[in-house]
């Protein structure tokens, strides 16, 4: 039998829900009418729903790229009607200067008429009240231009918000398209699976008390550095599991939560077995742990190493585990456990150490002391080592605390989107016949 396991980080938008991407859901939806009864769908017409869901998630996926582009320009400075906000508001400031020049130029024609001395001649009298006369005309004419010039500015500028709302606003739609996309492509594989299995004879693995939670992380990593902390599995189960297999991801954003920065990231692990460093595979799998005694836990040492152009934004560790027995029995841990932390430029003081993930989408404050470097972390136990203070009773691993690094994104206009503690979505799959 085999265990498969896809750690997918949707991104959750508070726009607008469209659902005509969740139009293949019926043939493998659960629920149905109670006064219809419908045929159980073929192994043919759940293939075809998968494809459908694939082909449908690849478009969203595109779409939202190019929204992505489209809502960069629109948020430039050198958009058009951003270009044109600018000009009128450089023209409403020279309009205002303007004004300003010209009220002075009445009360100076004022000042001089009024200082004419009692010898002036007729002449010289008519010139000045001719000065303050023009100096009025042309104050008022100026104080047109100036109320003409805010009003243009004034509505360059809404026009210019209001088309980066539109944008941010479209593409929060897309963005939510794509998750729609991903949860019916999900749904229609994890279905396609699940009737392959029973044609087989096959079992659904079972929920565990089974936990990799991250022990000595830093609260933050800086750009240029490689840090070093461990993943710690607990076999909080009451049986020796023969056959643990763990998983670990790093999923970083820029500081808009905009742009994906997890090129800029590399994860590698090692255990006291295989002490070579590797890097984490694409499918986020750290194999040949072995087993693992009730009530016990192992480490697996991990090394983060940010790239020195890695931007300034937000990431999360996320970690799971499972198992296989060698009487076919297989499960896993209920859900992921997640690590929140920030990135910093390069140059910047890295962050205090974390403690151990919480499993409910934070990691704590407080705990085991990592290591920034290329060495050191936390040590290694060895494979099936005995419990201790860091397993509770119930055989989870112990929580100390909740950290603060959960990370709210904007986008301009009020456009709303959070990363939901990287919002993860768990397939498991497994299939009969197939090595664990």
């Amino acid at each position: 039998m085999k265990i498969r396991r896809t750690l997918a980080t949707a991104v959750a938008v508070a726009i607008t829900t469209p659902a005509v991407l969740l139009s293949v859901t019926p043939a493998f939806a659960d629920s149905k009418p109670a006064a219809e009864s419908r045929a159980k769908p073929t192994i043919e017409e759940l293939e075809k729903a998968a494809a459908e869901a694939q082909k449908a998630y690849d478009k969203a996926l595109a779409a939202k790229d190019a929204g992505y582009e489209e809502l960069k320009t629109a948020l430039s400075d050198k958009a058009p009607l951003a270009v044109a906000a600018a000009a009128a508001r450089k023209a409403a400031t020279e309009a205002a200067a303007a004004k300003t020049a010209a009220d002075q130029a009445v009360t100076d024609a004022r000042a001089a008429l009024a200082d004419l001395p009692d010898t002036a001649t007729d002449a010289e009298r008519t010139a000045a009240e001719k000065a303050v006369t023009d100096a009025e005309t042309a104050a008022a004419t100026a104080a047109t231009a100036k109320t003409e010039a805010d009003t243009e500015a004034t509505e360059a500028g809404t026009a210019s918000d209001d088309a980066r709302v539109a944008a941010a606003r479209a593409y929060s739609v897309l963005q939510n398209a794509l998750a729609d996309a991903l949860a019916a492509k999900t749904a229609a594989d994890e279905a396609l699976t699940k009737a392959r299995d029973e044609e087989k004879g096959g079992q659904d693995c079972v929920g565990a008390d089974l936990r990799a939670a991250v022990t000595g992380m830093p609260a933050s990593v800086t750009a240029g550095t490689t840090t070093t902390f461990s993943l710690r599995v607990g076999n909080g189960t009451k049986q020796t599991l023969d056959a643990v297999t763990t998983y670990a991801n790093v999923h970083t954003t820029d500081t808009t939560g905009l742009k994906t920065t997890d090129g800029s990231m590399h994860l590698q692990w090692s255990t006291a077995a295989s002490p070579k460093w590797r890097a984490v595979p694409a499918d986020h799998l750290i194999s040949g742990l072995g087993p693992l005694k009730a009530g016990a836990h192992t480490d697996v040492k991990l090394r983060l190493t940010a790239d020195a152009k890695a931007p300034a934004g937000n990431g999360v560790v996320l970690t799971s585990a499972d198992y296989v027995n060698k009487d076919g029995s297989c499960g896993g841990g209920a859900g992921m456990d997640t690590y929140a932390f920030t990135v910093k430029a390069a140059g910047s003081k890295t962050g205090t150490t974390g403690g151990t993930g919480d499993g409910a989408g934070t990691g704590t404050g407080s705990g085991t002391a990592g290591t920034t470097g290329s060495t050191g972390g936390s040590g290694q136990q060895a494979q099936g080592s005995a419990s201790d203070d860091s397993v509770t009773a119930g055989g989870g691993l112990a929580s100390t605390g909740a950290s603060d690094a959960t990370v709210p994104l904007g986008l301009a206009g009020g456009a709303a989107v959070v990363l939901g503690g990287a919002a993860v979505l768990v397939v498991r799959r497994r299939r009969a016949g197939a090595e664990a």
